[in-house]
């Protein structure tokens, strides 16, 4: 709803709003393929599961916070009229941010999998790298959804976030990163 008008079910709140608001996001989209490059990147190097891991969560906390940051800074002091202090900046560009953060959760899960020795290391990193894809795909499904998108619109924006993840998918069986 590009008109400034909310739709009617941004008010309530559930499961499906905290998704919408703070993982439906271009923070949360950008999280997940800083997620999957990082996992190109480590897998490249031929890492174990466990050192993914810990790159994947260190890099994100790191870009998490140059990105509350920046966010902090650039609105801090005088806007739109009034004067917004570091403590609201601050609190703002948190909100703001949170969807970087929670992107990382569901693929870093999977990269434990190998951790804990349940699947090979390799297997971890494919499996969490297809999870990216199929995240950035409800991604944009949602982002269209809320927007009142027609059906076929819905699945065209889905499929064309999800091609961020392909990309990345084909940079590491393409042999650039492998």
């Amino acid at each position: 709803m590009s008109d400034g008008h909310r739709a009617p079910h941004d008010d309530k709140v559930g499961p499906l709003h905290i998704v919408r608001r703070h993982f439906a996001t271009d923070e949360g989209v950008y999280g997940v393929i800083l997620v999957a490059g990082m996992i190109v990147a480590s897998g490249s190097l031929g890492a174990t599961a466990w050192v993914v891991f810990l790159q994947v969560v260190g890099t994100v906390l790191i870009f998490w916070a140059a990105h509350v940051y920046a966010g902090t800074v650039a609105h801090h002091g005088f806007e739109d009229g009034r004067i917004i202090g570091i403590r609201e900046s601050f609190r703002a560009a948190v909100r703001r941010s949170w969807g970087l953060l929670v992107a990382a959760l569901i693929p870093s899960s999977i990269l434990l999998l190998g951790v804990a020795k349940i699947v090979p290391d390799d297997t971890a990193a494919w499996i969490a790298l297809w999870i990216c894809v199929a995240v950035l795909a409800v991604l944009g499904y949602i982002a269209f959804a809320r927007r009142g998108a027609r059906w076929y619109i819905r699945v065209l924006g889905a499929l064309g976030t999800a091609g961020f993840g392909i990309l990345m998918i084909l940079l590491k069986s393409g042999g650039v990163a492998h």
